[in-house]
């Protein structure tokens, strides 16, 4: 089993952990001179997709001589992409106060875009959390996705396309990827990362599938710490009377940024909770919270546990909305189990 993953972690040479079908049909799009301007890549967070648009940004713009090398990672090109400083790669920036992705950051961008390069074959822009971008800021994309330089490429990260403009989603190609299974995840952390197979297992296992935060926990122990706070404060807020859950919800509202993370990390909780209710056999994603998670199914019903699943995934996909926070927040928590009539 194990050699089986392993030959499929090595199936290519890009700077991307799984994921192969995807790496194997922008590999062919490349051979076959069929590269989109557009591309759409939507996942959940941390599971890869910037790492992905700076893979395929590398190919595009390597200059070894061997196409079927590129990206060779040693080019002068490639190097300057892997760090972040080449002159013809574009990165969208969040307002720092609203957590929007503004019209203006947009139009920045695509007057940088509509330049020629200066000296890649390609001026590659990416756009980060572009469901943070609203419908004016989405219509700012539409002449350059209509009438697109023939020298440049977008790429849009999503975690769906449930909140993007369908004239976006058109005129994209959308690649849509999935968490890993928790073995490759764990192979790859070992094999390239060099971690302990057991800090590998356990962070396989924690990750939900997403490597690239399985990488940053293994570099960053404090991540770890984090996760663990993040979930303390949900099974404290469990136990808490509505009012404690309304200043929780004011505290919560103060970093919308923070919010993305801490949220989807409550889903993972939440999913846990609804697979254990039904009695589903897979491990959960929160393993080490096993003892926690039990005894909370033992003491709400299911459907509790599915409303308040959907209600943090509600609350999640409305973050890039122009929304009052705290009081969505309340909502949120209106939604979980654990609030007797009076409290």
């Amino acid at each position: 089993m194990v050699l089986d993953i392993i030959s499929t972690m090595t199936t290519h040479h890009w700077p991307v952990y799984g994921h192969h079908w995807a790496v194997e049909h922008l590999q062919k799009a490349l051979a076959n001179g069929r590269v989109r301007h557009a591309y759409l890549i939507v996942g959940t967070e941390s599971i890869g997709r910037e790492t992905l648009a700076r893979a395929f940004a590398m190919a595009l713009n390597c200059t070894h001589d061997d196409e079927a090398a590129r990206p060779c990672g040693e080019c002068r090109s490639c190097k300057l992409i892997a760090a972040g400083s080449h002159a013809d790669m574009l990165y969208s920036e969040l307002d720092p106060n609203t957590g929007a992705l503004r019209i203006e950051e947009v139009r920045a961008v695509m007057q940088k875009l509509a330049l020629k390069p200066y000296e890649a074959r390609y001026r590659i822009a990416i756009f980060r959390d572009f469901d943070h971008a609203r419908g004016q800021a989405q219509d700012a994309l539409l002449k350059t996705l209509e009438e697109p330089p023939p020298h440049a490429l977008l790429f849009l990260v999503a975690p769906s396309t449930e909140t993007l403009l369908p004239t976006i989603t058109s005129r994209s190609q959308v690649i849509h990827l999935r968490p890993l299974p928790a073995e490759v995840v764990r192979e790859s952390l070992i094999q390239y990362k060099g971690a302990a197979p057991e800090q590998a297992d356990l962070l396989a296992r924690l990750s939900g599938g997403r490597m690239g935060w399985a990488i940053r926990a293994l570099e960053d122990p404090a991540i770890l710490e984090q996760r663990s706070g993040a979930l303390n404060l949900l099974e404290d807020a469990l136990h808490q009377n509505r009012a404690k859950r309304f200043e929780m919800a004011e505290d919560l509202s103060k970093d919308k940024l923070g919010l993305y993370p801490l949220l989807e990390l409550w889903q993972t909780y939440w999913r846990d909770v609804v697979l254990l209710a039904e009695g589903a056999g897979d491990m959960p994603a929160n393993g080490d919270r096993r003892e926690s998670l039990e005894q909370l199914v033992r003491t709400i019903e299911p459907g509790e546990a599915l409303k308040a699943l959907q209600a943090t995934r509600t609350m999640l996909n409305n973050l890039s909305m122009n929304l009052n926070l705290r009081l969505a927040l309340e909502v949120m928590f209106l939604d979980y189990p654990g609030l007797s009539a009076g409290r």
